[in-house]
């Protein structure tokens, strides 16, 4: 017969616990890729970029927020027809099991968050606020007009004259400033 420590046991429970997070934290991310995949087919043949899709809340207060855009700006038509059309694929292939959900979408706004190497390359020339991961030249935080991208290579302007260079590795978030 095999007796069990209290230590033994609480670690047993410990990781067990962990086990189930990490798995949950993996399904979650199958499934807003799977949303990003069918919501793309969709917009795409319309000219509708998808800018990105959360998932968030559990059981009956769970919410799907797409976030799209357009370069000549997203009207309410536009939602309503992702709404639809990426609504309808997601409940007939049951791609988001359980209790039901909410769907949200939306355009991202005036100062819309910058992810991807095209939003860096779409909005060169307009003024955009910058937080790194690592300070560059002893600063995290900066603010000025995005001059270019290339390889990988993000160049602002903070202000007249002056330049830098960091590349979008280091950036932890990013979005568009608008001038009043």
């Amino acid at each position: 017969m095999y007796n069990r420590t209290v230590e033994q046991a609480q670690w047993a429970k410990a990781h067990f616990f962990i086990a189930v997070n990490e798995m949950s934290v993996i399904a979650k991310e199958a499934i807003v890729a799977r949303i990003n995949e069918i919501a793309q087919r969709v917009g795409d043949p319309e000219g509708i970029e998808i800018v990105e899709a959360e998932l968030l809340g559990a059981g009956r207060s769970r919410v799907l927020r797409i976030v799209i855009d357009r370069p000549q700006g997203v009207t309410h038509a536009d939602c309503e027809f992702i709404s639809h059309q990426v609504g309808t694929i997601l409940d007939v292939e049951d791609v988001i099991p359980g209790d039901s959900y909410t769907l949200e979408v939306s355009s991202p706004g005036l100062e819309r968050k910058l992810r991807k190497e095209k939003d860096f390359e779409r909005f060169v020339g307009q003024k955009a606020k910058v937080v790194l991961r690592e300070p560059v030249e002893n600063q995290r935080r900066w603010e000025g007009k995005l001059a270019g991208f290339s390889q990988g290579i993000v160049a602002l302007e903070p202000s007249a004259g002056k330049m830098i260079h960091f590349p979008l590795t280091l950036v932890e978030k990013a979005n568009l400033k608008f001038e009043w």
